[in-house]
């Protein structure tokens, strides 16, 4: 872009552009940007996963090819720079919508206020003006040989992208890589900006129409733009959508996560260890704890003493609402009793006093790398409706009370409806209840029909209404079973006779 000539036309100029939180070139700020589970005495199954009876009131990512502790090996990349959150924020958007992994192109010199002012003969002002410019990156996407798509986010600077995204372009072979650019800015167009980075690929590169985003630009808007864009559909991961090929769910979070695995409570460090090993031993990768079962530290060293690469496995557990008070150092206190270096998912027991203050601080901890995906336990309608306009995470997952007895199919849909994974806690009914659920004759009757046990019944049942299931057990023959679910499927009418069991009957007080 010519420079400006004449003091009006700068004036002008600077008018028109006006910077933004950071002094930026061209990147519209957008605000706060919406950064993002007793042993039963029934012999015929453990049901051990469940919450304990409590009678006080209180309260991107890596990337890899795991059904655990990294993102979703999605194939797209959202690749972006920005400098004062509003390209970061359509980024989010794209990768939550997508699947897709996401990395922030960092510049290896931070660019400062002064850096960023528009026509002082500053930084950005010089090396706009330089062709040759390429400011150097801090880091970079490790194995983009795996991506066949990429979102390419930037704002835009004096009608340009900067040269920092030059320099991204320039530092990989991206042969045969479909690229979808992007740019936010007050006015300018994407138009000449995107084309003039065609020269810096390999001709094999295919580039895709681009679209320019303001600061007013609403989430629903990005979505409609990325449902217009053809891509392969197999590129595509659905938020929430059930995979019962690879037997994950993805999050918002672009994780994705196993849709069954093991609950842990009640079980002593011992029963709980040799749970987690024949879990793991026979495929299983989801173990779910908490605080309060006292068996964190039997989990992690399950882990770390099993053969399955700690990638693989997706851990959850828990903070209590005695915990709230402190929970940034609860938080690094779980992490020193389970001796991991990060914690899949971490959520709030349930609602109590400061759980929105412990929320916040499970937010920073996604931002510090301790914590990849955040969620609740025990949250309805009227406590999400209440809680959910003072956070900016959305939580990726919520655990309730969910069996045959106690379906919950309107806080289901209401969760599912804001693109967050369910999962039901007491799947087989809870203590005290297990035998009387496992030996309801419709459920005995749907069993005998598949043969299957009346176990394996209610958990597909679970599954097939989109709920990640974690029942428990110390029994190595059960735990197995409980993930064997997928050598048959329930009939709609048989989903129908299960759902007609509801007897709005809740087994535990949250």
């Amino acid at each position: 872009m010519k420079r400006v000539i004449s003091m009006l036309l700068s004036a002008l100029m600077i008018f028109s552009f006006c910077c933004c939180e950071k002094s930026a070139p061209d990147e519209e700020s957008t605000g706060d940007a919406v950064t993002e589970a007793a042993k039963d005495a029934a012999a015929s199954n453990d049901d051990s996963s469940e919450q304990e009876e409590i009678t006080q009131d209180g309260q991107e990512v890596p990337s890899g090819e795991s059904t655990g502790g990294e993102s979703t090996d999605s194939k797209i990349l959202v690749a972006y720079f920005s400098c004062t959150g509003t390209t970061e924020q359509i980024a989010e958007w794209i990768a939550a919508e997508t699947g897709a992994d996401i990395y922030e192109i960092v510049a290896a010199d931070p660019y400062t206020d002064e850096d960023l002012a528009y026509y002082t003969g500053g930084r950005a002002d010089l090396e706009q003006s330089d062709d040759s410019a390429r400011p150097e990156i801090d880091g970079e996407v490790e194995d983009i040989s795996k991506y066949s798509v990429i979102f390419l986010g930037y704002p835009i600077w004096h009608g340009q992208a900067p040269k920092i995204v030059y320099t991204f372009l320039e530092s990989y072979d991206l042969s045969d890589v479909t690229i979808i650019p992007f740019c936010t800015s007050h006015s300018s167009g994407i138009g000449s900006s995107a084309e003039n980075l065609h020269s810096l690929c390999d001709d094999s590169v295919t580039w895709n129409d681009g679209r320019r985003f303001s600061g007013d630009t609403a989430e629903e808007d990005v979505i409609e733009w990325i449902e217009s864009i053809e891509l392969p559909e197999s590129e595509v991961s659905a938020v929430g959508v059930f995979n019962f090929e690879t037997k994950t769910v993805l999050l918002n979070s672009g994780y994705e996560i196993p849709i069954m695995g093991l609950g842990t409570y009640s079980l002593t460090d011992e029963e709980c260890a040799t749970s987690i090993s024949a879990l793991l031993e026979a495929g299983g990768r989801l173990i779910d704890t908490a605080y309060m079962y006292g068996n964190e530290a039997a989990v992690g060293q399950a882990i770390r003493d099993s053969e399955v690469p700690r990638e693989e496995i997706f851990v959850i557990t828990k903070l209590y609402p005695t915990q709230y008070s402190y929970a940034a150092e609860a938080i690094d206190d779980a992490l020193e009793r389970m001796g991991l270096d990060y914690i899949d998912m971490i959520i709030l027991h349930h609602p109590g006093d400061g759980d929105v203050e412990a929320y916040l601080a499970l937010e920073q901890a996604v931002a510090d790398g301790k914590v990849h995906s955040i969620g609740l336990s025990n949250w309805y309608i009227e406590e999400l409706e209440e809680f959910l306009p003072q956070v900016n995470i959305t939580p990726a997952l919520i655990q309730n009370e969910i069996h045959p007895y106690y379906q919950e199919n309107d806080v289901i849909s209401y969760i599912q409806s804001l693109g967050i994974v369910v999962q039901g806690w007491y799947p087989l009914g809870g203590r005290g209840h297990t035998s009387e659920l496992l030996n309801d004759e419709t459920i005995v009757a749907i069993a005998e029909a598949h043969g299957v046990s009346s176990a394996q019944v209610i958990l597909r049942w679970n599954l097939q209404k989109g709920v990640i299931v974690i029942p428990g057990s110390s029994d190595p023959d059960h735990i197995r079973e409980n993930l064997d679910l997928f050598g048959f499927e329930l009939t709609d009418e048989e989903m129908e006779q299960i759902n007609a069991l509801d007897r709005n009957e809740k087994h535990d007080w949250y």
